[in-house]
């Protein structure tokens, strides 16, 4: 029979957050891959226990390259136990390649929940938790910064950032630049940890106070666009979205019906806007603007 995989998550500061489980699984893998061996050995220290298994570093430079020896020691039977510096395996961490690799053989994947810093900084925020998504880290280039802010501007959804703390002021700034000064975020700081801090604010005023400089490990919480309600759109741009509907195939009933629905206003108005553009194209002043 194939082994299992088990993710687990560590905590992200405070180490009496440790799962249960945790220990347990740590005392009993029979291979237990680290993103750093050395913190590892300070938690098991920290948590009063001791591993029994195969100990093996497994970070960003050698991923590619030690993720089949681990999946043939599933295959071969182990329980192998991956956990990261911090927070969940996968999350911006390590761990993606293995578990794909794992499914790919049908070999069992579990996982032993734990601390996230991305959950306890969308908590913390006091910003709306209905409906959220994971950035990660942004580019290191400030211009490709500013390509990936600009792809999610329009994002309605409270997003989750992770950030450097040598960076955080310039990320701000981009982010007020993009999403707009007044837009409310939240940074928080060595989250679980003695100096716990959570800054709340209008990004303009955050990036302010991060040019003073900020330490720590950093997750910030953007709230999401506003929505901006239906497109107030002129009769001749909505006659113009029809012609462009029924140039494309439709018939002008659904294609007003279309372009209504889009502009979440009445088909009746719409389809005045294509009468009046079609009168006026029969009397001359407007011709060439409406429909034929």
């Amino acid at each position: 029979m194939t082994g299992t995989l088990v993710l687990a998550g560590t905590p992200i500061g405070d180490v009496a957050d440790a799962p249960p489980r945790l220990a347990t699984e740590l005392e009993t893998a029979d291979v237990v891959a680290a993103e750093d061996t050395r913190r590892l050995r300070r938690l098991t220290q920290a948590l009063g226990i001791h591993t029994t298994g195969r100990v093996v570093s497994y970070f960003e430079g050698n991923e590619s390259a030690r993720t089949p020896e681990l999946v043939e020691a599933l295959i071969g039977g182990a329980r192998v136990l991956l956990v990261t510096d911090a927070g969940m395996p996968s999350v911006s961490d390590p761990g993606y390649r293995l578990v794909a690799a794992a499914v790919e053989k049908d070999i069992k994947v579990t996982a032993v929940p734990g601390p996230s810093a991305v959950l306890t900084a969308l908590a913390l925020s006091a910003l709306p938790v209905d409906r959220f998504c994971f950035e990660g880290f942004l580019p290191r280039k400030a211009g490709e910064r500013l390509g990936r802010l600009r792809e999610v501007a329009d994002e309605r959804r409270t997003m989750v950032f992770f950030e450097a703390p040598h960076r955080l002021d310039d990320t701000l700034a981009a982010m007020a630049e993009v999403f707009g000064a007044d837009r409310r975020a939240a940074v928080c700081r060595e989250l679980t940890k003695t100096y716990e801090e959570v800054k709340r604010g209008p990004l303009g005023e955050l990036a302010i106070w991060a040019a003073e400089g900020v330490r720590g490990e950093i997750t910030v919480v953007v709230e999401g666009a506003a929505d901006s309600g239906p497109e107030e759109l002129d009769a001749e741009e909505l006659v113009r979205r029809v012609r462009v509907r029924e140039e494309a195939g439709e018939r002008r009933k659904e294609a007003i019906a279309a372009v209504a629905a889009d502009a979440g206003l009445p088909k009746r108005e719409v389809f005045d806007a294509v009468v009046a553009a079609k009168n006026a194209e029969r009397t001359g002043p407007a011709k060439g603007k409406g429909l034929s």
